[in-house]
């Protein structure tokens, strides 16, 4: 049965997703297959090999954040680090949603499964909105540029969390049995902000960019999406079967977006590049002189440290590096001092 507009059956049935239990009826849609438990001190731990790939994902975006926030004058630094912020929330919220240490049964599994649905539908629009940071319409960094990406993922996690709680608590119109809404936020919305973000993504590197490497990691990111996908919705119960109920499609789900995600730190890095005469905490450039008409009275192999005044050489002037003493002691002309002494007619 192949997957219906608006409607999570087929969908839930193939994959173990947060949002299953609670759609479709009044016990949710249980998958046909999923991996099996792991029972820790009398504690049932669902999707084990699924909470291990969340783990690794938040230290590889924490790792990713560190190096984002060390490139102090990138473009678009403060904006993208948002992005890797909500997906490490996700993948931790996920961890306890997935392995059931927040039990469905529970009364507060509605509340936490609709802050995953808004957070995700936010983190979608975070990267979307990202895909035009590059293009410059408002200077990255700025408060216009924050603000108007903070406000615009505040308002998409408003009205998805809304949908979301509506639908699972049956109220506005909402129930577990009408899932248009829920659909479009969960399934459809995520789509469009990344092939919206492809395009956009590919028209920077052809258009301002004379390096075109950063292609392949456009390239690497989308497949790694889009096997994501096809795994999860398409093979999941195949997966399941063939590997005994050890792991199942959404394992190789969350393993492949972890891998499209840091591509998308990839390719950001690959396409900005760090100025380091503001930059804090770089060393500072050395220039080597090589023309000899500009290097010092020893010909290119003269060390100007030793006629610095460290060396107890002349002090050297703040413009053109020459002092006056160095000038006119040690360029041909007679010294003399200030105001000039008698000479002849005088």
């Amino acid at each position: 049965m192949g997957v219906q507009f608006g409607s999570f059956d087929s969908i839930c049935q193939t994959a173990a997703l947060v949002i299953c239990p609670l759609v479709g009826s009044d016990q949710g849609i249980e998958p046909n297959c999923y991996s099996r438990n792991v029972d820790v001190g009398g504690t049932l731990i669902f999707q084990p090999s699924t909470c291990f790939v969340h783990i690794v994902a938040i230290i590889m975006t924490i790792i990713m954040i560190l190096h984002i926030r060390s490139k102090y004058t990138a473009v678009g630094r403060k904006e993208i680090v948002m992005f890797f912020w909500m997906y490490a929330l996700i993948e931790l919220l996920a961890m306890f949603l997935d392995s059931g240490v927040i039990p469905t049964y529970n009364a507060s599994y509605p509340w936490f499964a609709a802050v995953y649905t808004g957070l995700v539908a936010a983190t979608y629009c975070c990267l979307l909105i990202n895909g035009f940071v590059g293009f410059l319409f408002a200077e990255d960094g700025t408060p216009l540029s924050l603000w108007f990406l903070r406000i615009s993922c505040l308002v998409v996690f408003g009205v998805s969390f809304f949908i979301a709680i509506a639908t699972f608590k049956q109220f506005a119109g909402f129930s577990f049995d009408k899932t248009v809404g829920l659909w479009i936020i969960y399934i459809l919305w995520p789509l469009i902000c990344v092939v919206i973000y492809i395009i956009s993504q590919l028209v920077l590197v052809f258009r301002t960019l004379q390096d075109r490497w950063p292609i392949g990691d456009i390239v690497f990111g989308t497949a790694f999406f889009t096997i994501a996908q096809v795994l999860l919705f398409a093979f999941s119960v195949t997966i399941c079967d063939a590997i005994k109920h050890y792991i199942d499609g959404l394992f190789f789900f969350t393993l492949c977006m972890l891998l499209s995600v840091m591509m998308v730190y990839k390719y950001w890095d690959s396409i900005t590049r760090e100025d380091l005469e503001f930059s804090v905490g770089s060393k500072l450039a050395v220039w080597e002189v090589k023309d000899p008409l500009l290097a010092g009275p020893g010909g290119p192999e003269y060390d100007e440290d030793t006629a610095s005044n460290y060396h107890n050489g002349a002090p050297g002037s703040l413009i053109g590096g020459v002092s006056g003493n160095q000038l006119y002691q040690k360029g041909g002309f007679p010294a003399r001092g200030y105001p000039p002494s008698a000479g002849p007619g005088y």
